[in-house]
């Protein structure tokens, strides 16, 4: 079922590694979601212009920031961490779309974020 910090290491000590693999991503994909959702739900220009691209209102800039701050947060409780980075590997997936149909530009940013969320999800499956 859900996964703890007491699962993934057993009594040789075997996981510890996997556990600072998975914990050094889960902090550094958390951060960079909270700060590209908190931007989205500060309103900053930058972000109110690129959901105005986008041409479906700026509700979807709401959803998406919040749904990413979640997310992030989620990352950081071992028992939602895998739901959470799954989670965020669909915002991912829609932001890839929205720049290859819509917004034109280099996608990297957000492949690299599904990349990341993606193996965090396998990570800390089973």
């Amino acid at each position: 079922m859900a996964d703890t910090t007491a699962d993934m290491v057993d009594d040789t000590g075997n996981g510890k590694g996997k556990l600072f693999v998975i914990w050094v991503l889960s902090i550094l994909v958390a951060a960079a979601f909270f700060m590209a959702g908190g931007a989205k739900l500060a309103g900053a220009p930058t972000m109110v212009d690129l959901f105005a691209k986008i041409g479906v209102g700026q509700w979807l800039r709401y959803v998406t920031g919040t749904l990413e701050v979640i997310g992030a947060t989620g990352l950081l409780i071992p028992r939602i961490g895998r739901y959470a980075a799954l989670l965020l590997c669909v915002v991912m997936i829609g932001a890839i779309v929205s720049h290859l149909t819509v917004l034109g530009g280099n996608p990297s940013a957000p492949v690299m974020l599904l990349i990341l969320s993606g193996l965090i999800a396998y990570l800390r499956s089973r």
